[in-house]
């Protein structure tokens, strides 16, 4: 039974659509039955059965099988045949699954969502490369970031002069060593660029005992994580319309990602630092923030409206693409 249902009990349907912003039309128009189509009517003068298998038994002919319909049509009325219209002939292939594109065309595969869930951290991580601009226009360093998806925490980066797999390699596999990454572990998911879709960096990754997930092409909400993390970056005070050298970015990034990891109190993480939550420290930070509290409650409480208030829980998970509940799977859950 769904929520509209069960409060309608009590204060009615139109009350429980109004409380839950349901339009009341929609409600209603649910709880029909759907109505079958109508079933088309042969037309009178459509071609009997017998008839229609013979023009599909001349488009199958020898001399006609690899030719269009429109050149059998003609060809049958140069001859003094005539069996049916060109438009009935293509009705004819097409209501026997015999009408497609006969060129080669490029078919786009389904890709599926991916939809990865981190409980602890080191166990899905997001990474990414973004452009940093160079001294002069047309240069460019590249910053390669591993980001654990739960705690935010930057486990891993690098600045090189250019983007190659042969790099990132490098950097997963340091970074996994640094970590103590054990087979099974982990997940690392990337957007589809060349360095990670690479085939060195699918072979360490194998042997590393590493899945590897990619999103979606064209889709940036499935990197998410990633994305933020580097509009964090580039939207600093201090970062620079441009670096005068690579050195310069290397040290612009390694002061960055010491504060981002160390001092940065992230809205995501119950305002948290990344190394707090990374290493287990979350549970002791917000027992010291509610010992706080309850000291300024306890000189003050007239102050507080309701009761001694609460600093934010740590979170308990991290999505990449939350599972999207159906209406039958919401039906259930009521």
């Amino acid at each position: 039974m769904s929520a509209i249902q069960q409060l309608a009990v009590s204060v009615g349907q139109a009350a429980a659509c109004r409380a839950l912003g349901v339009p009341r039309a929609s409600w209603y128009r649910s709880r029909q039955p759907l109505a079958l189509p109508a079933q088309r009517p042969t037309p009178a003068r459509a071609l009997p059965p017998a008839e229609r298998q013979a023009v599909l038994d001349q488009l199958h002919a020898e001399r006609f099988r690899d030719k269009a319909p429109a050149e059998v049509f003609t060809t049958l009325l140069d001859e003094g045949v005539f069996l049916c219209s060109l438009s009935t002939m293509y009705r004819i292939l097409a209501e026997n699954c015999e009408v497609r594109e006969r060129r080669n065309q490029l078919r786009h595969p389904a890709y599926q969502k991916p939809e990865l869930l981190a409980t602890a951290p080191n166990q899905v991580w997001s990474w990414d490369i973004t452009k940093l601009l160079g001294p002069v226009k047309w240069t460019y360093f590249y910053l390669y970031v591993i980001l654990d998806i739960f705690s935010r925490y930057v486990v891993g980066w690098m600045v090189a002069d250019g983007e190659s797999a042969q790099l990132a390699q490098r950097l997963i596999a340091n970074t996994c060593d640094k970590q103590l990454i054990v087979a099974g572990q982990l997940n690392l998911h990337a957007d589809r660029g060349t360095a990670m879709t690479s085939k060195p960096v699918a072979f360490l990754l194998a042997d590393l005992g590493v899945t590897k997930t990619h999103s979606r092409p064209h889709v940036s909400d499935d990197n998410p994580y990633s994305e933020s993390q580097f509009k964090t970056l580039k939207y600093r005070p201090e970062f620079p319309d441009r670096f005068g050298s690579i050195q310069d970015a290397r040290a612009f990034c390694q002061h960055f990602f010491r504060w981002y990891n160390g001092e940065h109190h992230h809205s995501g993480i119950a305002m948290l630092t990344p190394e707090m939550l990374h290493y287990g420290r979350a549970q002791e930070v917000i027992q010291q923030r509610q010992e706080v509290l309850n000291q300024a409650y306890i000189r003050n409480p007239e102050r507080f409206v309701r009761a001694c208030p609460t600093p934010q829980s740590p979170p308990t998970a991290a999505w990449i693409n939350p599972p999207t509940l159906t209406p039958t799977s919401e039906n259930n859950a009521h």
